[in-house]
């Protein structure tokens, strides 16, 4: 692949040696230019210049709720200081670690470590770049509803009555499908309790029903997630660490990006979510929303003064 910089001065190379080649014989100046002067030449500014000789392209993985979400957010971010920005077909997280590390791709903002993406940071080190984490919690977690009777995982197996005997889960293909039945349950002895595996959406669907009704309910859930910003449900604590430790999410750029655009990538890095920021975002985008309207979600959560705030310091 060309290196964008390669590509930019070697075509300002060959430009000025055809103008070069054209004059000579002829030092008398043209209508419109003095003779010995160069045409005034009009390259792309460089990145930090507030726009690039090609958009910086965002890879998304496929439903992968926080990515698309900080995507979003990024790319607003990088049209109000005047880059160019494109956001490439969501895409399996394998495709597109091979995408950005080929050059493909410039970034993804949704590495998880240093266990989901681990696999895929060792095969591609070398011909890419790793950012300063931008979120600190991602977390697998069995949660209550907010008022339950119970704050730890160590205290369910006494109370599963007050449950109905059930732990309310989500696909059987799921990471945290198989950390539930392989490590808590067996872990706090909760093999009377029956775990449900449905689907994300019926388990979402379950616990908004108990809350409402004022009832108590156990499921699987996660950080990042949107429930956290609008339902009342807490984490049960977890003193065998069971559900494994929190990894971190950071962004990865294919190699080269930081000296292509040194001032985004200095922003990329001192970039961080908060846990109230990403859930307010994502319920917005897809709860409120239903994922319909990515670019105008991100606008409605600026609507409140102190994500503007934010927003406008990320490359302020």
């Amino acid at each position: 692949m060309i290196n964008r910089k390669t590509f930019v001065t070697t075509t300002a190379l060959v430009a000025a040696l055809t103008l070069t080649l054209s004059s000579c014989g002829n030092g008398d100046a043209t209508d419109d230019q003095p003779a010995g002067e160069t045409a005034d030449e009009s390259p792309d500014e460089t990145a930090d210049g507030g726009s690039s000789q090609e958009p910086i392209t965002i890879a998304i993985h496929a439903g992968w709720d926080e990515g698309i979400a900080v995507s979003y957010l990024w790319e607003a971010a990088l049209k109000n200081a005047d880059y160019e920005v494109e956001l490439a077909d969501p895409a399996e997280a394998g495709p597109n670690y091979a995408a950005i590390a080929g050059g493909a791709h410039d970034i993804n903002f949704d590495m998880m470590l240093p266990n989901t993406h681990a696999d895929y940071l060792e095969e591609y080190e070398d011909e890419t770049e790793l950012f300063d984490p931008w979120y600190h919690n991602g977390s697998l977690t069995i949660a209550v509803n907010e008022d339950a009777p119970i704050t730890s995982l160590s205290e369910l197996a006494d109370h599963a009555d007050d449950f109905n005997n059930k732990i309310v889960g989500i696909e059987p293909g799921a990471g945290l499908t198989k950390v539930t039945k392989e490590a808590a349950i067996p872990t706090y002895g909760l093999e009377e309790m029956e775990l449900v595996e449905a689907s994300t959406p019926a388990m979402l669907a379950e616990l908004k029903g108990a809350t409402e009704a004022g009832e108590n309910i156990v499921v699987t859930l996660w950080h990042p997630h949107w429930a956290y910003d609008v339902i009342p449900v807490r984490d049960l604590e977890d003193p065998e660490n069971a559900m494994g430790d929190p990894e971190v999410i950071t962004s990865i750029a294919r190699k080269g990006f930081s000296a292509d655009y040194p001032e985004v990538a200095d922003a990329i890095n001192a970039f961080e979510l908060s846990d109230e920021q990403l859930s307010s975002l994502e319920n917005i985008m897809f709860n409120e929303d239903d994922g319909e309207d990515p670019e105008d979600s991100v606008q409605t959560w600026l609507e409140e003064e102190e994500n503007k705030v934010f927003f406008d310091s990320m490359l302020g």
